[in-house]
């Protein structure tokens, strides 16, 4: 097999899926699935769908296209709000998106106009991440305009928690979110068929004890694919967090000094710093770098140690025996060196584990290697 690549198992993305699903829908919760992390993988969201997820979402309308491109029929959100420049191609390919700015969700109905079609609109609101969102005060009369504006629909009203301040949500903003929602119905009229409460983040209030009101749907992304927790990083119990595994091969081998003399015939390499190995006397060097990943989300292998990293390499202290050069090295990552690595071009995506109930055809463009092994 060629390296890097990453493995991943849709057995157990799906099987990551139906235990959330399960837990959930007692609950009166939705799972959609979030594919932004592995950009749009038509295999990896048809695994989402398997598990049952209603739906799926993703930031960036090129991954819509690569899941359009695949024969993926099945409902996709924009929760991303919208860039101006790519109304056309929004209304085109996805039902709904997630809206902060009326210009925008002017320029989505007129899209939609010219379709011949009516695009769902949700708002998103303000409560406490201090990302995107409408201010709670401003919420009424930006939902008045959307219900008169031809071409567009108003589908529901949502909410981030824990994106930028990493904070997860309270008990009392979730409730204010509910009320929020009660609050926009009477004022415009028509039942609001979603109210978002959050993503992973929202799992241990979505899972506790409370009333969960009238939040119906959460959109899971990292809890799906690493079966963690995103704000403490903890196990969610029962769930898988090695359906994704990166691979790299060891192009150099053996013992070196630390530090290693050196002498310094430019004083600009007086910067260069050497990282003492601490009592490893052994190396290995891999191909693979901060190009390619976020070096610091990578969990080591046992009895490793990362030394340090470049654009290209990475060095890790292991003790003997020493793999051979040409063998390969299994990293596990976390959410931030998984999205790095699946939008890497020269890295590979292998399918492990049982196929899609409906295969994807394989696309054009970045990491497009659907073939199972």
């Amino acid at each position: 097999m060629s390296c890097p690549r990453i493995e991943v198992d849709l057995g157990k993305i799906r099987r990551n899926t139906q235990t959330i699903v399960g837990r959930l829908g007692p609950r009166g919760i939705g799972v959609t699935g979030v594919t932004k992390a592995v950009c749009g993988h038509p295999a990896i969201a048809q695994a989402m769908l398997d598990g049952g997820a209603v739906g799926l979402a993703d930031a960036r309308i090129s991954n819509v296209q690569r899941l359009r491109a695949a024969g993926m029929t099945d409902p996709i959100t924009l929760i991303r709000t919208p860039m101006l420049s790519q109304a056309d191609h929004i209304v085109r390919s996805c039902e709904t998106s997630y809206n902060t700015e009326m210009l925008v969700i002017s320029a989505l109905a007129a899209a939609a106009i010219r379709k011949g079609t009516v695009h769902g609109i949700v708002l998103m609101v303000e409560m406490g991440d201090l990302r995107d969102g409408i201010l709670p005060e401003n919420m009424e009369g930006i939902a008045q305009q959307v219900m008169q504006m031809p071409g567009v629909s108003l589908k529901g009203i949502g909410a981030n928690f824990a994106c930028l301040n990493g904070r997860a949500p309270t008990a009392s903003q979730m409730s204010a979110l509910c009320d929020l929602a009660n609050e926009i119905e009477g004022v415009c009229g028509p039942f609001l068929n979603v109210v978002s409460g959050g993503n992973s983040a929202n799992l241990p209030w979505a899972l506790g004890r409370q009333s969960t009101g009238r939040i119906n749907e959460l959109r899971l992304g990292e809890a799906i694919l690493l079966g963690v927790e995103p704000v403490t990083g903890d196990q969610i119990d029962g769930m898988h967090t090695d359906a994704f595994t990166l691979v790299a091969e060891v192009i150099e081998t053996g013992e070196k000094p630390a530090p290693f003399p050196i002498a310094l015939f430019d004083p600009t390499l007086a910067k260069l710093r050497i990282v003492p190995i601490s009592g490893v006397c052994t190396r290995l060097i891999l191909a693979i770098g901060h190009q390619d990943t976020d070096i610091s989300g990578l969990s080591m292998p046992v009895r490793s140690t990362l030394i340090g990293a470049t654009s290209d390499h990475l060095v890790i202290g292991t003790p003997r025996p020493l793999p051979m050069v040409g063998s390969e090295v299994r990293f596990q990552m976390n959410y931030n060196a998984l999205m790095h690595a699946m939008a890497a071009p020269d890295i590979e995506v292998k399918l492990l584990g049982d196929p899609p109930t409906r295969p994807s055809r394989q696309t054009q463009g970045k990491v497009e290697h659907l073939a199972l092994v």
